[in-house]
């Protein structure tokens, strides 16, 4: 696990930055924190850093938004609102795997609800403490590399 302190909402944004000029295509980030902690803020970032200039907005009503004019695309997707049972509904493997759009980074907001996982991607956690400040706990999973993209990241922010 990797832990970045992150002083407040532009060092979340910058976070964003660095991992949409990072991750390849195929990048699954599947995000979990409380209301606030700053999950569509980290997506935005992940937009600007693949060069999408259309407004990032948290799809919680829409669920998914599609950015295809980036670098490589986005796929941002809001779980909030639902139940396991209707996420499994959406065949969000298809994203992932590449099969009906093509590859490129599938960021997940309230991934926690997600019934099933890819089999490699990152997990990252964003927290909030009033004393310590933001922080957030990426953690690889599966191929996915996040020890050389956590140095990487601690040296740039």
């Amino acid at each position: 696990m990797t832990t970045l302190f992150l002083t407040d909402a532009e060092a979340t944004r910058s976070l964003g930055v660095k991992l949409g000029k990072f991750l390849p295509a195929g990048s699954v980030v599947l995000l979990e924190g409380d209301l606030g902690a700053g999950k569509t803020t980290l997506i935005q970032g992940i937009g600007e850093g693949l060069g999408i200039e259309d407004a990032i907005v948290s799809p919680t009503f829409t669920l998914i938004n599609e950015y295809p004019e980036g670098r490589i695309p986005l796929y941002h997707l809001d779980l909030y609102r639902l139940e396991p049972s209707q996420v499994e509904a959406l065949n969000l493997e298809s994203y992932w795997d590449g099969v009906e759009c093509t590859l490129g980074i599938v960021a997940i907001e309230w991934a926690e609800r997600l019934p099933y996982k890819p089999p490699s991607y990152l997990h990252l956690c964003l927290k909030y403490d009033a004393k310590s400040g933001r922080k957030a706990e990426l953690v690889s999973v599966g191929r996915f590399d996040c020890g050389a993209m956590g140095q990487a990241l601690s040296e740039i922010l």
